[in-house]
């Protein structure tokens, strides 16, 4: 097969095409609506609003309570305290009111949690209380409220967030005097509600500045964990000194490093100017909204119904992987003193204070943009001669099968430096080229030993698994299996087997789709179809033949619009490669080994947790999976397989440099263009966000179909193997055919029949919400797959291992796999070596309780080979 022309025209395209589309100079992320008004309050004779009210979402009904507010004429009146609550429901325009809480208060926190509203502390005109309570919407449409534990002191002007059932309370002053704003920060454990002795208040260390009042507290994920931010706020030095303090700080808390007994506190950037009396909102996966600030900039005319507040009315985002802040926009009415809430896909921001001593009745609903984009004709174009060229490969190798040696194996004339090819290219799929530079755009690279470590192991594939499949001449890797135990393991390993690749086809066919859609109006469901549909023609096609050249021309493919990429971003910044590198230290995220060797450090991304984990990952496939057993047998004799794995190390070692590069370069490109960054995408489709929008027309469409090459050479990979331990382990080894030509046939019907399973699968797994899908495969791979690996080893480097001992230890090694999957905390990445482990461990122990029958195993042991 010539594949010397498509090099030369891909070459070609980089080389002609353009550079880094220009950047918008004015961002708006957020499109606003106006919500029903707040009806007049007690004893007030029209709308006018409140400051300081309690806001919060339950049973998917908006809460206000509380709050303050002057009557009009605003300059002759004094301020009022309200207990009034207000209920609006989902698609509702009416408030439902009638509804009061105990006593008139305003200026605490609120916090919507599924238990209900959570209001904590407040103040009136004498006094600041601790009070705490739940406020809860029922079903016979009542307010219920429920009292919580007390805060350890009275505050007012605070601000506070949850991650999971955990509430966190952050700065806010003791009195009625801002000169008594306080480093104060509480959290309170809800899951234990029911629990009343256990329900209390937590004092956690604060933070290393100022102390404040009302500042921004919100919790958001930051690459690694869900994190607590304190953002702005002011405080007064002394009751004679009555400026006061604006901050413009944030500061960041982790939970896990608290728990840990390490520094959980870390300084992060400024804000380009003090935020105070404002609310924040984490939104997308990765931003912190910050809505307006109490700081003066425009004059109003209080009788002037149009007028939109004399606050300052920018919204600020915060970014917490690069640690940036851009302007996003502008909010139609400069409200202060208030809460912003979630309700469903929106943002609400209710009531509050426009200009001093002045409240607005407005609510205003804000939902995110979702920037569009138009992949454009020169992108479809070179995308479908790509997809149409795969088709033709698949049309040429057909009228080549003449058998199911043909089908299977290629007729074992496939040369060496292609099957190496396919080995990478089936190892390499779609979580290559978009999880990993994910994980490593909100990480480092610590992940990279888990790559690294097939090369030192490559020789021991080679020298001391290879042989046995060479000796047998399998054209499925589980026949041996049964030729060293019994047939009922080769039948249990072939079907976990099949399991286990349905399931892998369903996640690299849904993250080509997640590519393709961020850059085009087709829906995920459309491209996962168009994947799977192409895919299995080819392969239906053209057998295993076409599988390897269209393998060896996707990695060509694939490799040359990543190293593209590359080049883009790091062209993109004023320094270049310099810039570059220096942002990356700054960040740390060259950082590749964590010596940990702590307790804990089992959980952690520890060196040795990475070697042992990698050792793992490496030797499942090379030992135990058919796609990549089946590359053995496809070339004529044992050097050429050598050959093959020289290539294939070769290919893996560039293109892991490559993609944790690329992970890299998007973390700076990105904390050099913050305002490129979109948070309605995930952080999974941060590499497709960088194609959509940064790269010029032709190539954008080069460096797509490099991502379905990826999903293609996995998913031919899977659909062909498939077929081929169907057809083998079970239809041949039964003799359920007659007839060479229909076996041929069965091959082509379950080729097709899998890769339409495997796509109906993968539209089921479009809507599922998994932060990191590389780590939720690495977890389905170690469950399902190691120990089926053992299960290999225990016959290739044992004697006394029988057939009910092996299965006694796979199934024991599952078992083992799923309790510490359930009950620990250990790294995903440990669970291949695990149930690889697991299952040699009680194999070995349990042949000295069976012992193995008399059974010829000559050549199929290290011990008679």
């Amino acid at each position: 097969m010539k594949i010397r022309s498509v090099c030369f025209l891909t070459v070609l395209c980089f080389i002609i095409t353009g550079v880094l589309h220009a950047e918008t100079a004015e961002l708006n992320w957020l499109n606003w609506s106006q919500m029903p008004l707040l009806p007049a309050l007690n004893g007030q004779a029209e709308p006018i609003g409140v400051a300081g009210a309690f806001v919060g979402i339950h049973n998917n009904a908006l809460i206000i309570a509380g709050g303050a507010n002057f009557d009009k004429p605003y300059d002759k009146t004094q301020k009022q305290w309200h207990d009034d609550i207000w209920v609006l429901e989902k698609d509702s325009d009416k408030w439902l009111g009638g509804f009061k809480l105990d006593s008139s208060i305003a200026y605490g926190a609120s916090v919507s949690t599924k238990y209900g509203v959570v209001c904590i502390g407040g103040n009136d005109a004498d006094k600041c209380y601790d009070n705490v309570f739940l406020l809860k919407w029922d079903s016979k449409k009542t307010i219920e409220k429920t009292d919580l534990p007390s805060l350890p002191l009275t505050c007012s002007n605070t601000a506070a967030t949850t991650i999971g059932d955990v509430v966190y309370v952050a700065g806010g002053q003791q009195g009625t005097r801002l000169d008594s704003a306080m480093k104060n920060f509480w959290s309170m454990d809800l899951s234990k509600i029911s629990e009343p002795n256990s329900l209390c208040w937590k004092q956690l260390p604060a933070w290393s500045g100022e102390r404040r009042a009302f500042n921004i507290t919100a919790s958001q994920y930051n690459g690694k964990e869900y994190c607590i931010y304190i953002i702005g706020g002011r405080y007064q030095k002394s009751i004679e000194d009555s400026n006061w303090v604006l901050l413009n700080d944030i500061y960041e808390f982790s939970p896990t490093k608290y728990a840990a007994g390490k520094e959980a506190w870390k300084k992060c950037a400024n804000l380009p100017y003090p935020i105070h009396a404002v609310c924040g909102m984490d939104i997308g996966q990765s931003h912190i909204l910050i809505f307006g600030s109490a700081i003066k900039t425009e004059s109003t005319n209080a009788n002037d119904s149009n007028n939109t507040g004399c606050f300052n009315r920018g919204v600020l985002a915060y970014h917490t992987i690069t640690d940036t802040v851009i302007k996003v926009g502008q909010m139609p009415l400069s409200q202060v003193t208030t809460t912003a809430v979630k309700w469903n896909n929106d943002i609400v921001i209710a009531s509050g204070e426009i200009c001093p001593k002045i409240r607005t009745p407005q609510i205003w609903k804000a939902t995110l943009l979702k920037t569009s984009t138009v992949f454009g004709k020169a992108n479809f174009s070179v995308l479908l001669v790509y997809l149409i060229g795969m088709i033709a490969v698949g049309v040429y190798f057909m009228y080549r099968n003449k058998n199911t040696d043909d089908f299977f194996r290629g007729g074992q004339r496939i040369p060496a430096w292609a099957a190496g090819l396919s080995i990478f290219a089936t190892l390499l799929s779609s979580i290559t080229f978009i999880a990993v530079p994910a994980k490593v755009y909100i990480s480092d690279w610590t992940f990279i030993t888990l790559n690294l470590i097939v090369i030192p192991i490559i020789p021991f594939i080679f020298l001391c698994i290879v042989p046995y499949f060479r000796k047998i001449d399998a054209t499925s890797a589980y026949e041996y299996l049964e030729k060293r135990f019994n047939v009922f393991i080769r039948l249990f390993a072939s079907f976990s087997f099949v399991l286990f690749q349905i399931g892998r086809m369903a996640i690299v066919m849904f993250l080509p789709a997640l590519a393709l859609s961020t850059m085009t109006s087709m829906s995920v469901p459309t491209c996962i179809l168009l994947t799977g549909i192409l895919t299995v023609i080819y392969c239906t096609m053209g057998g295993l033949e076409a599988v390897v050249w269209t393998d060896a021309i996707q990695t060509l493919v694939l490799l040359g619009g990543a190293l593209y990429c590359l080049f883009v971003m790091i062209n993109s910044l004023n320094g270049g490669f310099s810039e570059f590198i220096s942002i990356a230290n700054a960040g740390a995220k060259f950082h590749a080994i964590n010596w940990d060797f702590s307790k804990t450090s089992i959980y952690t991304t520890a060196f040795w947790v990475m070697v042992i984990g990698g050792v793992g990952q490496t030797l499942v496939p090379f030992v135990s999976d058919q796609a990549i057993v089946q590359r053995y047998m496809v070339v004529s004799d044992t050097k050429k397989v050598r050959n093959s794995f020289i290539t294939s190390t070769i290919a893996g070692t560039i293109a892991t440099v490559i993609f944790f590069s690329i992970g890299t370069a998007l973390y700076v490109f990105y904390k050099a263009h913050p305002q490129n960054l979109d948070p309605t995408y995930q952080n999974d489709a941060i590499f497709p966000l960088f194609i959509s929008y940064q790269l010029p027309a032709g190539l954008g469409g080069i460096v797509i179909a490099g991502i379905y090459a990826a999903a293609q050479s996995t998913v031919s990979g899977s659909v062909h193997s498939i077929s081929t331990v169907v057809v083998t382990d079970f239809a041949k080894r039964f003799s359920m055919l007659k007839t060479e030509k229909g076996y041929l046939n069965l091959a082509r019907f379950c080729t097709f029949l899998f890769g339409t399973l495997g796509t109906i699968l993968a539209l089921i797994f479009a809507s599922a919400d998994i932060k990191s899908l590389w780590e939720s495969f690495i977890e389905v791979l170690g469950l399902l797959c190691g120990p089926m690996c053992g299960l290999f080893l225990l016959g290739m480097f044992t004697k006394r291992v029988g057939g009910i001992s092996a299965i006694i230890g796979a199934v024991s090694g599952v078992v083992i796999l799923f309790m510490v999957g359930r009950y620990t905390k250990a790294n995903m990445v440990l669970y291949a070596s695990a149930g690889i482990t697991a299952c040699v461990v009680v194999g070995y122990l349990m042949s000295f309780v069976i012992p193995e029958r008399k059974k010829d195993i000559s050549g199929l042991s290290i011990h008679s080979m």
